[in-house]
């Protein structure tokens, strides 16, 4: 019994102790537990207290966990006008869902893993910092009762508000705002915090309200202003991406608030996509590019002075161009206009003027104008005469035929091309980016303007079939021309020709240009011709005929039509004006405004055919002052007077420019300073390109002063040039023009080509044209121009003639793109360069274009609407800029070293002067030598001055590289190493101390 009961008990004490140590186990396992999950919460909130005290600055992504720090654009949340921000609403689910202002702002957003209650963080301010609104779940009970913190729940929000707590200038700070309840009213404010007005509006719809913190950095909450994001008259706000459609009554609840406090209407609030943040971030980062930087010329003597050369030209230009009073800048304020209409409503209209007082008669062949018939003082007058504008014009041929002018213009032309092919190789997928991001826009829907098109030839070769088969169709007895004594109908002139309408199709019409007309442009103006008949040119293509021109003013409205239904092809119709007679002006009024030809996709141009030599050859003029004055005339006499011709009037305020065209290829003599002036111009034979261009510059600058000092618009000079024939053409261009058709002969001149682009004058270039007449294809400078930084446009010329389908302008840069690989940017550019060669309104180039389309680089472009990347346009501005630096450096620079040699002179002078002339000659002559040594030394003075600081930026830079070398050297000393191995060490780096180095290891050995 004794034995049995004993093993009975040590077998209860076996299992009491083998329980007790489970149990302990258990307690210390437990115990264990506890102090791990303790340090855990401390080590998560050490970790997130680090997170939140990063500077955003440093432009950081953070990450651990599921936490994440994502840039994203901000605006502080500072009220507006006295009105207080926008909120965040509450959300139904208690993940990381938000709403916050979606557009135009830059900075962080800190989403955090979904829990309980979450805090979603969602910055708005102008600058990289954290400024966000914090949104807590919470019940209304908890709201009026006061319990504000204790809704700062989990690890997160604890550590961030006990941090704010004991740390008030730590990188977040928490303040109350203003939480909007279901009637509209502002609840409760925390304490501390003063109230805030509660929005206005209407109530909004239910929902329940919640507790809402606006977090801002410390130093931060003085921070400009926020701006509200606008566009279109809505509000855009963003959503997460599980954030569902129909949104939540809190939601829409602060939609509502804010949009009645924006005077914004709920159907016109908008909810986007937060997936649409990274394309904010392509606009915020749009000038950001990889730039090409090649190093500085270094300046020598033949340098300076070709670009002294160079700046000379460019004064010649700036000297002879008609510069409006009213530049773009200082109309500025002027508001947008998306169609001509909306600038003049209508354009028929005829308001009448009263006359002036000016009164003016053709001197010379320029027109002179006086303020009064007393004629003393004349007015309005020309920058020179035509003997100085030769000679300047030869001065430019000298200087461009200069070898060092040719070397120095090659080269530099090869380097922009080149910088262009590396941007192309380095941003060509971020500029595609860029106009991803874009919304809407696209080449198609981009504003594309023809700047160079033919009113005779606008039509294609279908169209003008098919219209002809309808005239001859529909009214076949119309009596359409006088011939051989007689009246003719419509039928009776294709019997002539032995034609039917079934007859008629494009080969018989023989209307477009083949390979026989290369090189012949007399062929091409032959082509003008319907079936080779010059009869049915008159009927069909003349608006001086018997019908009036009815025919040709019904072919342009189905024109018109066409474009209006492109809506995004706009043109230049030129129209002729001959100057065989002075009625030839009222004859083209009377057309345009009895057929009502207006169209918002068109302006008129005026281009003077440069035939005298037709015109002296058939009797009808006697000299060349007679054609001048049939084309002036009339412009000087409704200009003074609108009401002595009230049609032309009309028509003048819908002309934008003045065009010069014919044959460039004729042979010409170069006119020199002793040209007889026009009215001694008799011979049979033509005038020059540059003699015609001086003329109508002259007179067209006389009447632009006339005009603008009347309030009226005026004319630019847009002649063709360049497209054949001799180099002076382009040079007469440089010197008066805006822009030109053509320019091809560019290529042949690498100065002329240069100053084009310094002077960033217009090229409105037709490639498939100059195929058919003068260039191939594959030769055309097209994109060498291009490349280089010409401002180059595409236009069709001649669809008539050349192209093949409805839209000949598409046709064009479709063409284009295919050969010469081009891209959506490049095409995007092109169309940009058009309508700024254009002569369309003001208005309707800040609505086409930017605001502020005039200035250079991005700062004149939105992508939103001409689809080109911004950073394309930096890349375009700061290689002009290089150029022009490099160029007026240059001239400086000479113009430095000529100057002591003008002073020497003129103290010469002076001497010379005083010993040969009487009393009163010695003093005049003393006294202008006196101020131009005056003028000599105050330059000298200046580059002295220049000097001088570029001596002090050397000797502070050859400062801190000593002092970098000192301790450079000290510290190698320092770390073992031989004075020896130092001082080689220096001489590599600074070969020009060598000298020293070896005289110092000579006098050491």
């Amino acid at each position: 019994m004794s034995e049995s009961g004993g093993s009975n008990s040590t077998t209860k004490y076996l299992l009491l102790f083998a329980a007790g140590t489970a149990l302990g186990s258990a307690v210390a396992f437990g115990a264990a537990y506890g102090l791990a999950r303790y340090y855990a919460a401390q080590l998560e909130e050490k970790e997130v207290r680090k997170q939140r005290s990063v500077s955003p600055s440093r432009g950081e992504s953070l990450k651990k966990g599921s936490s994440k720090l994502t840039p994203r654009s901000s605006q502080s949340q500072v009220p507006i006008n006295g009105l207080p921000p926008p909120y965040m609403g509450r959300s139904s689910n208690s993940g990381n869902q938000h709403l916050s202002a979606a557009r135009g702002t830059r900075g962080y957003t800190i989403d955090l893993p979904a829990r309980a209650n979450s805090l979603s963080i969602n910055p708005m301010t102008a600058s990289p910092r954290v400024a966000a609104m914090a949104r807590v779940d919470s019940t209304q009970d908890d709201l009026i009762s006061g319990g504000y913190d204790d809704h700062l729940q989990g690890a997160s929000g604890a550590a961030s508000r006990r941090e704010t707590e004991s740390n008030p200038d730590s990188a977040l700070a928490y303040h109350r705002a203003p939480t909007i309840s279901s009637s509209g009213t502002a609840l409760p404010s925390a304490p501390g915090f003063p109230p805030t007005v509660p929005p206005t509006g209407p109530p909004a719809p239910g929902g329940v309200p919640g507790v809402f913190f606006h977090a801002v950095p410390a130093a931060d909450r003085a921070n400009k202003a926020a701006k509200e994001v606008v566009k279109g008259g809505s509000l855009q706000y963003q959503h997460s991406n599980n954030l569902p459609r129909n949104v939540s009554g809190g939601n829409l609840q602060v939609l509502a608030a804010v949009a009645a406090q924006q005077g914004v209407p709920m159907d016109k609030v908008v909810v986007v996509d937060a997936s649409k943040k990274q394309k904010q971030e392509l606009f915020s980062h749009a000038d950001d590019y990889c730039r090409v930087i090649t190093p500085e010329v270094s300046l020598n003597d033949e340098i300076e002075e070709v670009t002294s050369m160079i700046m000379e030209m460019m004064e010649m230009r700036k000297k002879w161009l008609f510069q409006p009073v009213v530049n773009p800048e200082q109309r500025r304020h002027e508001a947008e206009a998306a169609t001509p209409r909306e600038v003049v409503p209508d354009p028929f209209e005829y308001k009448p003027v009263p006359a002036s007082s000016h009164v003016y008669q053709m001197v010379d062949g320029v027109m002179r104008v006086w303020s009064d018939s007393s004629r003393q003082h004349p007015v309005f007058q020309v920058p020179g005469t035509a003997s100085e504008f030769f000679t300047e014009m030869h001065r430019i041929l000298r200087y461009s035929a200069l070898g060092p002018v040719k070397s120095f213009c090659h080269h530099r032309l090869l380097l922009m091309e080149q910088k262009f092919n590396l941007h192309i190789m380095l941003n060509a997928d971020k500029e595609f980016l860029a106009q991803k991001a874009a919304p809407h826009r696209d080449f198609y829907n981009v504003r594309k303007v023809d700047t160079h098109i033919h009113h005779s030839a606008c039509m294609h070769q279908k169209h003008l079939l098919r219209f002809i088969k309808s005239k001859l169709r529909k009214e076949p007895d119309e009596v359409v021309i006088f011939r051989d004594g007689k009246y003719l109908t419509l039928k009776e002139v294709f019997e002539s020709l032995n034609l039917t309408g079934y007859d008629l199709n494009v080969d018989t019409l023989d209307m477009h240009a083949d390979k026989s007309l290369f090189h012949r442009f007399d062929k091409f103006n032959l082509k003008y011709n319907p079936f080779g008949q010059s009869r049915l040119r008159e009927i069909f293509i003349k608006q001086d005929n018997i019908i009036h021109g009815r025919f040709l003013a019904e072919l342009t409205k189905e024109v018109f039509t066409d474009l209006e239904a492109s809506k995004y092809q706009h043109a230049e119709l030129r129209i002729s004006i001959y100057g065989r007679k002075a009625m030839e002006w009222d004859i083209l009024a009377s057309w345009v405004v009895a057929n009502n030809l207006y169209s918002d996709n068109n302006v008129w141009l005026i281009q003077i055919p440069r035939l005298y030599n037709v015109y002296k050859e058939t009797g009808v003029i006697d000299n060349f002052q007679q054609m001048l004055d049939n084309i002036f005339e009339p412009l000087f006499e409704v200009t003074v007077d609108p009401a002595t011709h009230p049609q032309l009037h009309v028509l003048l305020s819908q002309v934008v420019g003045f065009d010069m065209v014919d044959d460039e290829s004729k042979p010409e003599r170069r006119p020199t300073k002793h040209c007889p002036p026009p009215q001694e111009w008799n011979s049979k034979h033509n005038c020059a390109y540059s003699y015609y261009a001086y003329y109508i510059y002259a007179n067209l600058y006389v009447l632009n002063k006339l005009r603008e000092s009347r309030g009226m618009n005026t004319f630019s000079f847009r002649p063709h040039a360049g497209e054949a024939g001799d180099i002076d053409h382009l040079v007469a261009a440089f010197m008066l023009c805006e822009n030109i058709a053509h320019g091809i002969n560019l290529r042949k001149s690498p100065c002329l080509q240069y100053l084009f682009y310094l002077a960033q004058i217009g090229l409105c270039m037709s490639p498939l044209s100059n195929n058919s007449l003068f260039l191939d294809y594959h030769r055309n400078p097209f994109p060498t121009f291009f490349a280089r930084g010409l401002t180059v446009s595409l236009s069709t010329d001649d669809p008539l003639q050349i192209h093949l389908t409805k839209e000949p302008l598409v046709e064009e840069y479709s063409v284009a793109a295919q050969v010469w690989k081009m891209s959506s940017a490049d095409l995007c550019e092109i169309a940009r360069n058009g309508v700024l060669h254009s002569g369309f309104p003001h208005a309707c180039k800040k609505h086409w274009v930017s605001e502020h389309y005039w200035r250079p680089g991005p700062e004149g472009n939105d992508i939103h609407k001409t689809n080109v990347p911004n950073m394309r346009l930096k890349f375009r501005y700061d290689t002009y800029v290089n150029e022009m630096q490099l160029v007026m450096g240059g001239a400086l620079a000479y113009q430095a070293r000529k100057a002591p040699k003008s002073s020497s002179s003129s103290r010469t002078l002076v001497t010379a002067t005083a010993g040969s002339a009487t009393a009163s000659a010695t003093a005049s002559a003393t006294a202008s030598a006196t101020a131009l040594l005056r003028q000599v030394q105050l330059q000298l003075q200046l580059q002295q001055f220049q000097l001088q600081v570029q001596q002090c930026q050397l000797q502070l830079y050859s400062y801190s590289s000593f002092s970098y070398r000192r301790r450079r050297a000290d510290a190698d000393l320092t770390a073992g190493a031989s004075r020896r191995d130092v001082e080689q060490r220096a001489v590599r780096a600074q070969p020009w101390r060598a000298s020293i180095a070896s005289t110092n290891n000579t006098r050491r050995v």
